[in-house]
């Protein structure tokens, strides 16, 4: 669908998830690979998506069975994905400790191939996942033997008040109506409980100008907007911090009933957007030292993933290593 004009307003087939807003500007119209992809942005909150979009079946076919593969590449990870992603689960792990307490009960939204939920399980805590992609959530329940539900958070059975943690890593930009999403999370957490959000950052500049936007990513957040549609969900802003490079926004919220009305409106966030986004252009960006800094980083990577799963057999092989480096809770 091209943009069409009705005096000034750019047509959108989706409101705003957050404001509810219909007054756009387009700010992208392609994706990361070249492939059309027109993504707009609110004029009144600074939330961007895309827009048209796939309809529901579309989009849950889409995770069930074909993500991983045009993403990853693999139906089921390799041994690099489950050291990739240990490696990761470790990094939240650390995020996340200063707000969790013996015996809570934890649940891991989008649990991929099941590492975060190993590492808490081993850690002791009473923990289960959540994976819409049958392939690493067959993958991480039939390797580890972890409790992995397979399928997606807007159809799982969640009990009111049944956890005392829930987080979702880079599954929020994933879904067709993430505002919802919240507010059934909010009911699942227990009062004075916590939701750890992390997404990608619209706002980063440490990747080309042609890599912002994604096919598979729906929404398109700043710390703004993020930490806006949590408190309209009911949430209190406990923490956010922000990656060393810019790239990615991680939030823990806690849960109040004590939360008021929440003005979703945030005209500067659209401004403070868009100017970043027309500023990130390739001549600027090659002119930064992030083009170049990256392709290092990834060598170094490899070289570390390479040594790492040398000699190792199978895949719990590779996470014990990994859980070894954490002694304790605290």
């Amino acid at each position: 669908m091209k943009s069409t004009a009705e005096g000034n307003k750019i047509s959108c087939s989706v409101a705003c998830n957050l404001c509810g807003g219909d007054i756009v500007e387009e700010i992208g119209m392609m994706d990361r690979t070249g492939e059309y992809l027109r993504s707009v942005i609110c004029k009144s909150c600074g939330l961007s998506w895309s827009d048209p979009r796939p309809n529901e079946d579309e989009i849950r076919k889409y995770y069930s069975k074909d993500y991983r593969i045009s993403y990853k590449g693999t139906y089921t990870p390799t041994f690099k994905h489950v050291y990739r992603a240990g490696k990761v689960a470790l990094d939240r792990y650390a995020f996340a400790k200063t707000i969790l307490k013996e015996n809570d009960v934890v649940l891991d939204v989008g649990a991929g191939g099941g590492e975060f939920v190993y590492l808490m399980d081993k850690l002791g805590y009473d923990v289960n996942g959540i994976e819409p992609n049958e392939g690493y959530g067959t993958f991480a329940r039939d390797t580890f033997g972890l409790s992995i539900q397979i399928g997606f958070i807007q159809q799982a059975d969640l009990q009111n008040s049944s956890y005392n943690v829930v987080t979702m890593h880079h599954v929020l930009e994933h879904l067709d109506d993430p505002f919802a999403v919240l507010q059934k999370l909010h009911r699942a957490i227990r009062e004075e409980g916590f939701l750890i959000i992390e997404v990608p950052n619209i706002e980063a500049v440490c990747s080309g100008p042609k890599s912002r936007f994604h096919s598979a990513h729906l929404y398109n957040f700043n710390r703004q907007n993020l930490e806006t549609m949590g408190r309209r969900a009911g949430f209190l802003i406990y923490k956010t911090a922000i990656s060393q490079d810019g790239g990615v926004i991680t939030t823990i919220f806690q849960k109040s009933e004590k939360s008021g009305a929440v003005e979703c409106e945030i005209p500067e966030n659209f401004r403070r957007i868009s100017t970043i986004v027309r500023r990130h252009a390739k001549f600027s960006h090659y002119l930064s030292p992030n083009p170049y800094v990256r392709p290092i980083r990834k060598l170094q990577r490899y070289f570390d993933e390479s040594r790492a799963i040398d000699n190792c057999n199978n895949a719990e092989e590779i996470l014990l290593k990994l859980c070894a480096k954490v002694s304790s809770k605290s």
